[in-house]
């Protein structure tokens, strides 16, 4: 009777299941034809050999971060291989027009474009904000990305479609709705296998509080949400057609969450190296001073109080020693909480008796940047799991002594022997970096000078010129 019972139940849902399931593939093939209608009649009239739409999905594209440099270089590469290109920058950044965008990307990071690049402004920008989500935060940014990524299609359907920003939810949209070649440069995953083991082992960092580490329950339920998101997350990012990653440590990662080894490479981003190489590079000359420049946001993940640790520290261990040494935290605070964080990185400066000796310059311009790196003895990273670290690559073309956290990019790509030669210093806790840091300082100058040439030499890897040739290698598939 029961068996009966549960058949009577079972049939008619799966049947209705299934019935559900065709209207959804009817419904989407519907979408997609409409769209593709819409596209051919968008281009009805124009002349037979019409350029072939290029799109970016760059929300943020007047940030003026490391990301954006890679849109522009991105772009002035196309146009400057193919002629029959027409770039165009899906963006949020409705508070300015597109000739000033454009200007700005010359200011900023003097990139110059062959060709007028078309922008399309999108009004919910909003729903990729993590402000809007307070839980749950990467599938919310995930799903809104959806709904924007939707508008964007809507606007502009392109032939050959790039997320240039880390949103692979959108990817599946414009692939199968929208009937593009697409592709992705991805900066940072949006999981990581290592975001997993911090959940698994119930480690406290910035991006897992204390109170979800402290409940058996509340890490478990966060466990099996991250073990969701990340399949999630590796089905759509498998729908790329060509997968580019910033970095070894970012492959890795993508590797084992999207398999799709077949399409993905390695494409380090362009770094401002040139810039940095008119600095002369000299032995030292007597000095009555040492300075230690750290280079990097104030955000929770580049922990600058391991920094302030570390350098107490060694002042301690160089008490009564010539010359002094000075810690510079030179970086840019984006809104009230990045200076809040300062206020508290001075109060442990005071705690710990080091408030003489360190010295924050926050939101300094270019120049007086470039002037401290020049002066600076080491340069400082501490971010555990830098995906890249273009701040590392711009120290070692200044000609200091890198000392960055072992992992990421840093260790895996960046701080590498280059022709068998040492060219910096990677430490892990407070510890080895202090250790590593009074080690620095003994070396003689002459050492220190063939250290510096050495990481020079290493940074010509990241130049714009590898940039392009690397991109356009892994952009080709979608061309032919």
């Amino acid at each position: 009777a029961c068996f009966r019972l549960l058949c009577s139940l079972l049939l008619p849902a799966l049947f209705l299941s299934g019935i559900l399931c065709i209207c959804l593939v009817i419904l989407l093939w519907g979408v997609r034809l409409w769209i593709q209608r819409k596209k051919q009649l968008s281009s009805a009239g124009r002349d037979e050999k019409r350029p072939l739409l290029v799109a970016f999905f760059h929300p943020y594209c007047n940030a003026g971060g490391g990301g954006e440099r890679v849109l522009w270089c991105a772009i002035r590469t196309l146009q400057k291989k193919y002629r029959n290109v027409t770039c165009v920058v899906y963006t949020g950044d409705r508070d300015a027009t597109g000739e000033e965008i454009v200007e700005g990307a010359f200011r900023r990071f003097n990139i110059k474009l062959i060709h007028p690049v078309k922008f399309v402004f999108l009004e919910k920008r909003f729903l990729v904000e993590a402000s809007l989500y307070p839980h749950f935060t990467l599938l919310g940014q995930s799903l809104g990305s959806v709904f924007l990524g939707w508008e964007a299609l809507l606007k502009c359907v392109p032939d050959i479609y790039i997320d240039s920003m880390g949103y692979a939810f959108t990817i599946p949209l414009f692939k199968y709705l929208g009937g593009c070649r697409v592709g992705c440069y991805v900066h940072y995953p949006t999981i990581s296998t290592d975001m997993l083991s911090v959940v698994r082992n119930r480690d406290t960092r910035f991006n897992n509080a204390a109170f979800i580490t402290s409940s058996p329950l509340f890490s478990k339920f966060k466990l099996a949400y991250y073990y969701f998101f990340a399949f999630m997350y590796g089905l759509v990012g498998s729908c790329s057609d060509v997968v580019m990653v910033n970095s070894s440590w970012t492959l890795n990662h993508i590797l084992s969450l999207w398999r799709a080894g077949a399409c993905t490479s390695v494409v380090y981003p362009p770094c401002d190296v040139q810039t940095f190489l008119d600095i002369p590079l000299e032995v030292e000359k007597s000095t009555s001073e040492y300075s230690i420049v750290s280079v990097s946001q104030f955000r929770p993940e580049k922990d600058h109080p391991l920094q302030i640790r570390a350098f107490a520290k060694l002042l301690k261990e160089r008490v009564g020693q010539q010359p002094s040494v000075k810690l510079i935290l030179i970086g840019g605070c984006r809104n009230q909480q990045d200076e809040e964080r300062v206020n508290n990185l001075k109060r442990l400066c005071e705690e710990l008796g080091v408030s003489a000796d360190v010295i924050f310059r926050i939101n300094i311009p270019f120049e007086e940047l470039k002037r401290h790196l020049a002066e600076a003895t080491i340069g400082l990273h501490t971010m555990w799991n830098e995906h890249f670290g273009i701040g590392v690559v711009e120290c070692m073309a200044a000609g200091t002594v890198i000392l960055a956290h072992n992992s990421g990019g840093p260790k895996l790509d960046i701080v590498v022997p280059h022709e068998g030669h040492v060219t910096g210093f990677l430490a892990e806790d407070e510890d080895s970096y202090a250790e590593t840091m009074a080690y620095i300082f003994s070396l003689s100058p002459e050492k220190r000078l063939e250290i510096r040439e050495n990481a020079r030499r290493s940074v010509h890897r990241f130049s714009d010129q590898h940039f392009e040739d690397t991109f356009l290698l892994s952009m080709e598939p979608l061309f032919k």
